[in-house]
C-alpha cells in the first residue's frame, strides 16, 4: 500500500500531469473558422465581463448582464466546431470520465482559496475589492446569483477550455491561462486576476489531460459555487 505523499503524487500525475494520448486537432479548414469566431467571442465577452462587474451591487442589471456574458461564451464555443467531453486516466491507468478527479480538485482549489482568504481579509487594501464584489450576492438574490454563477462557470469552460484550447497549435495551456486571466483585468479586482490566473491553469492542464471539457467544468464550478457561499463567512471570521 502506498503512503499518502505516494498516493497524492500519483493522483496530481494522473489528474494534471499525463497528457491524453488520442488528442485530435481539428482539420486546416475548422480550424480556421474556430479562430476567427473564438477571435470575435474573446472580445465581446471580456467587455461583457468587464462591464458586469462594474454594474453597482443590487442592480438588477447585473443579472441580464452576467447572462449576456455567459450566452457569449457559450455560443461562440458552440458556433466554433465540435466539442469533446473527454476521459480521464485514473491512477492505475483505466480511462473514464474524469467526475471524481475533478470534484477533488475543485475541492482542493476551494480549500486553497479560503486559507488564503484568511491572509486576505487581514489586508485591508486587498479585502475591499472582494468585499465589493460580494456584494452582488449579499444585495442580490444569492440563489440567482448562484445559478448565474453555474452557468458562467459551464460557459466559461466551453470557451477557454474547449473552444480557444482546440484552436491554438501550440502552448494552449499557457495561452489559455493567460488569456483567461487578462478578460478579468477590467473588473479592477487584482486578487480576480490571480484567482483567474490559478484556476485557468489547473482547468488548461485538465484539458489536456483528459482531452475534453467535462473535467474542467465540474471543477471550475465546484471552485466557483464554493467560494460564493462560503467566502463571505470566512472573511467574517476576522472582521
Amino acid at each position: 500500500m502506498r503512503g499518502p505523499v505516494a498516493e497524492l503524487r500519483a493522483f496530481v500525475d494522473a489528474a494534471l500531469l499525463r497528457p491524453v494520448a488520442d488528442a485530435r486537432p481539428d482539420p486546416p479548414g475548422a480550424r480556421l473558422r474556430r479562430r476567427v469566431v473564438v477571435g470575435i467571442s474573446l472580445v465581446v465577452g471580456a467587455a461583457l465581463l468587464a462591464w458586469a462587474l462594474r454594474i453597482r451591487p443590487g442592480d438588477a442589471l447585473f443579472y441580464a448582464a452576467t447572462l449576456g456574458l455567459a450566452a457569449a461564451w457559450a455560443l461562440g464555443a458552440l458556433l466554433s466546431g465540435p466539442l469533446r467531453l473527454g476521459l480521464g486516466t485514473t491512477r492505475r491507468g483505466a480511462r473514464e470520465r474524469p467526475v471524481a478527479q475533478s470534484l477533488a480538485l475543485g475541492g482542493l482549489l476551494l480549500a486553497v482559496f479560503l486559507a488564503g482568504a484568511l491572509v486576505v481579509a487581514r489586508v485591508p487594501v486587498l479585502r475591499a475589492p472582494v468585499d465589493d464584489l460580494l456584494d452582488h450576492a449579499r444585495f442580490g438574490s444569492l440563489p440567482v446569483v448562484l445559478g448565474i454563477t453555474v452557468l458562467n462557470g459551464i460557459a466559461e469552460e466551453l470557451y477557454f477550455r474547449g473552444a480557444l484550447y482546440a484552436a491554438l497549435p501550440r502552448h494552449a495551456v499557457a495561452v489559455t491561462t493567460v488569456l483567461y486571466a487578462l478578460t478579468t483585468v477590467g473588473s479592477g479586482v487584482p486578487l480576480l486576476v490571480l484567482a483567474a490566473g490559478v484556476v485557468g491553469l489547473v482547468t488548461a492542464l485538465q484539458r489536456r489531460v483528459t482531452g475534453g471539457i467535462l473535467g474542467p467544468v465540474i471543477t471550475h464550478v465546484t471552485w466557483s459555487t464554493g467560494m460564493l457561499l462560503l467566502l463571505p463567512p470566512v472573511l467574517d471570521l476576522v472582521r
